[in-house]
């Protein structure tokens, strides 16, 4: 039993979003693998650029005026960001089957939404000009102002940004795993991070090893667990050996702290409180604690136990988000969570100064956004516009506001706390071009450089050359096997049935 046709045999079972999200079926691992005769694309956007791109072309060799420079994060496959008109997409060259299969599972947690990336397409088919088949590409949209972790590493952060960034995952984790998504390979690599306010939203950027299901056992969920504290601890080691982490961070804390914050907040989310039949009053107390984490309480479930002396209460369906929905819906700015939370603590600090609480928050909000907002972020300087969310650039000055104001005993103009902080804290923000290029070419480390041999061929390549030294080679399974093969994938399968069975 594979962990693909234990998802095709519960399909049935799935949210309905997640079965009608694409057209895209990936075959089964045991079919073999058919290549389209010509170009193929699938996509979500009607962007029109796609069809210019040089697709003839492996993505290493692509114009250097197509690329962003973009910061990327450790991968076994070639991964580019390009500029296809207006937008921003990054490109990773893998497998039709692999790139099928991930597009798929990318738009089912889209339909389901839960925070990934966005899948806008996936391109098969793809040849050199003299006929020699070319790998296949996943493309998704580049998350605008996320970072991978090594690159936030690289900037001055405060010591406990470990911390803070093992609390996103953790948050992630759980709602991927609310969502019945087994992820199979989490790791700090496999995340974007966007600053929300003074902590971190957490995104999945790679679903290749994952699968859908309509619910998670506890094994499944354990197993996530347990090879994300493996591999956290790997990776804070391989930061401080480069010197990118505080000398008082313990990383198997650290990694320990991930078990501790998932299984807290999984807790938090699905336990079942019982209590007297005259406390319903606690009921109220857990949607609000439900509420300060973050998320919204759409079902309860309450039930009674024989004889009718406790009541039993479970939440049903828990959505992320509360915050954010809130503000989105008073002011139209879809923020993170903890952003949402900054600004709407100072909406309500501007109603109370300008002595409109009896007003309908509806019109306040609409004055705080003309009067306070708008004016602040406008401030933001062009040059720093791509590098910082308006909503967190409002946040950070608010911050610094206050710091002005204790430091100089009396209240601090807003212009005057924008300035100092555009002077004084912004320019952090920058990576220099000496730490992009170090970020990247570790990033690249894991990649055969298929530049240098494609210009060494002189261009197009043989399907040989393609095949021993022009694409990715990534590791071998745990056992040795080469991935892609059939002993690879029976050993997966035996690592899946462990986990399928555990319960």
């Amino acid at each position: 039993m594979t962990s693909v046709n234990l998802n095709r045999a519960t399909a049935s079972s799935l949210d309905p979003r997640a079965v009608k999200a694409t057209s895209i079926q990936a075959p089964d691992d045991a079919l073999p693998e058919r290549e389209p005769a010509a170009l193929h694309i699938t996509a979500s956007s009607s962007n029109p650029k796609m069809f210019t791109l040089p697709w003839e072309k492996p993505l290493a060799t692509w114009p250097q005026e197509l690329l962003a420079n973009l910061p990327r994060g450790i991968s076994r496959h070639v991964v580019r960001f390009v500029h296809v008109g207006d937008d921003v997409y990054a490109m990773k060259e893998i497998t039709q089957r692999v790139a099928e299969r991930e597009y798929e599972l990318l738009r089912k947690l889209q339909k389901l939404e839960l925070p990934t990336v966005n899948p806008i397409a996936v391109v098969t088919g793809r040849h050199t000009r003299d006929g020699q088949p070319l790998e296949a590409m996943l493309v998704t949209q580049h998350l605008k102002f996320s970072l991978p972790y090594r690159a936030l590493f690289a900037r001055n952060l405060r010591p406990d940004t470990a911390e803070r960034l093992i609390d996103a995952l953790a948050v992630l984790l759980v709602r991927l795993h609310l969502g019945g998504f087994y992820w199979g390979d989490v790791s700090l690599s496999n995340v974007l991070f966007l600053r929300d306010a003074d902590a971190f939203s957490a995104f999945l950027v790679d679903a290749e090893t994952g699968d859908l299901h309509a619910s998670l056992t506890d094994g499944q969920r354990e197993y996530d667990i347990d090879l994300a504290r493996t591999n956290i601890i790997g990776e804070l080691m391989d930061l401080n050996s480069g010197n990118l982490l505080s000398g008082d961070v313990d990383e198997v804390d650290v990694g320990n702290r991930l078990v501790d914050r998932y299984h807290s907040l999984w807790s938090a989310l699905t336990d079942v409180d019982s209590f007297d039949p005259d406390e319903m009053w606690k009921i109220e107390r857990r949607v609000n604690k439900l509420n300060d984490l973050g998320f919204d309480v759409d079902e309860l479930e309450m039930k009674t136990e024989e004889g009718g002396n406790r009541v039993l209460v479970r939440p049903r369906v828990v959505d992320a988000g509360y915050a954010s929905r809130k503000l989105l819906r008073l002011t139209g700015l879809d923020v993170q969570e903890n952003q949402a939370r900054r600004l709407l603590n100072d909406l309500d600090a501007y109603r109370a100064s300008t002595w409109r609480q009896g007003e309908d928050l509806e019109i306040v909000a609409t004055d705080w956004m003309r009067e306070v907002f708008e004016p602040t972020v406008r401030m933001i300087p062009a040059e720093y516009r791509s590098q910082i969310e308006p909503a967190q650039f409002f946040h950070e000055v608010l911050t610094h506001r206050w710091l002005l104001a204790e430091k100089a005993g009396h209240d601090v103009p807003m212009a005057e706390a924008v300035q100092s902080y555009i002077n004084e804290s912004l320019p952090e923000y920058k990576l220099d071009s000496e730490d992009m290029k170090t970020i990247n070419e570790e990033a690249d480390s894991g990649v055969v450089d298929d530049e240098m041999h494609w210009k060494k061929q002189g261009g197009d390549g043989g399907q040989t050359e393609i095949g021993q030294t022009g694409t990715v080679n990534p590791p071998a399974s745990r056992h040795g096997f080469a991935p892609g093969s059939l002993e690879a994938a029976a050993d997966q399968d035996d690592q899946d049935d462990a986990v399928w069975a555990s319960s």
